[in-house]
């Protein structure tokens, strides 16, 4: 399917014309939904404000709640991180408000195809893929001079004003994670930021339809994230997002001021896997359309990393390569099911 012609027919549109789900969404050989109900649980919560405040006597207390948050569960929920309640509800009426426009005018933004860039349906990579029940925005939105405009939308008239604002406060939050995770391993404080770089940064509004078939049809397919770091702004009131804990998917209880950060396959070459990459995916909803935001943060594509010298002994051997522009090997085995890490391992 070639996404850059005016003929490809978005979820939100399949959704409108009625119908069945067509086969490509289904999955057919790995049920959805189990016979126990998935439970809701409270990840764990981080104040970034304690993290690097030498004067607070909490500050040693969260760095090993950091530590240990990102070593058995790879994520958690971040709260005081610079960004009011008021304006994350913005970031989030700029992303519904998009997604609500008038298809002719969404799709002056559509996808070029072999493009990661602009609004579009799942990617298809190969004919037997089962595709994703989600509308997408992808966009670079740092380095600024990375951005491409063209595929920014103009309207809600404050998008682009809005999201500039929400990745300059991201790339903020950014430095203060990777100071702090390395505090918690006892390592020089800035050897994560050396590894990464200028960032570049991605920005994925999602927008996930409802779905008359919940119990077959995934949102986003079971996947660990090719990042070093992803923060999630979730849909406010509908719950979707799920993490594989133990074997087992348990869904993630919304807090609406909190960001939901988690480890991607590159901070856990990094760590040289102190840090978990974990699973997770998206599930549909049969009555609620629902909504996130992920922003992906990313080592340009020239940077090489590895696992942290310090963190590599007899007792704690090299467990993964050198690498560089690691998204490309990434892409490929995320979309045939393979674990995209199991390519650098030693």
């Amino acid at each position: 399917m070639d996404e850059s012609s005016a003929t490809f027919k978005t979820v939100q549109e399949l959704v409108a014309g009625g119908g069945d789900v067509p086969d490509k969404y289904v999955h057919k050989d790995v049920p959805v939904a189990s016979s126990d109900p998935i439970p809701l649980v409270d990840i764990p919560v981080i104040d970034l404000s304690l993290l690097l405040s030498p004067s607070s006597p909490s500050s040693g207390d969260e760095l090993d709640k950091l530590r240990s948050a990102l070593a058995t569960w790879g994520c958690f929920q971040a709260v005081n991180h610079g960004m009011s309640a008021s304006f994350l509800d913005r970031v989030r009426e700029i992303a519904r408000g998009f997604f609500h426009l008038p298809a002719e005018e969404k799709r002056r933004y559509t996808r070029a195809a072999g493009n990661m860039e602009g609004y579009g349906t799942d990617i298809i990579l190969f004919e037997e893929q089962v595709l994703d029940w989600t509308d997408r925005l992808y966009l670079t939105i740092h380095p600024e001079d990375q951005r491409k405009l063209k595929v920014w939308p103009e309207k809600p008239e404050c998008f682009r004003d809005v999201l500039h604002e929400y990745s300059t406060r991201l790339t903020v939050v950014l430095q203060i994670m990777l100071r702090a995770m390395a505090l918690s391993l006892q390592l020089e404080e800035g050897c994560f930021v050396d590894q990464l770089g200028e960032p570049t940064m991605f920005a994925r509004f999602n927008y996930y339809p409802r779905c008359p078939k919940p119990d077959a049809v995934l949102g986003l397919k079971p996947h660990a994230d090719g990042s070093a770091l992803t923060f999630v702004l979730a849909d406010k009131e509908v719950e979707g997002l799920q993490f594989q804990r133990e074997g087992k998917w348990v869904g993630i209880r919304i807090i609406p001021e909190a960001l939901v950060v988690n480890v991607g396959d590159q901070v856990e070459v990094m760590s040289n896997g102190v840090f978990k990459s974990p699973m997770h995916r998206a599930t549909t909803n049969p009555d609620r359309d629902r909504l996130s935001i992920a922003v992906f943060c990313c080592p340009s594509s020239e940077k090489e990393i590895g696992p942290i010298n310090k963190l590599v002994s007899e007792a704690t051997p090299r467990l993964y390569k050198c690498i560089k522009n690691y998204p490309e090997t990434y892409f490929q085995y995320y979309q045939s099911g393979r674990k995209p890490i199991e390519a650098v391992k030693i």
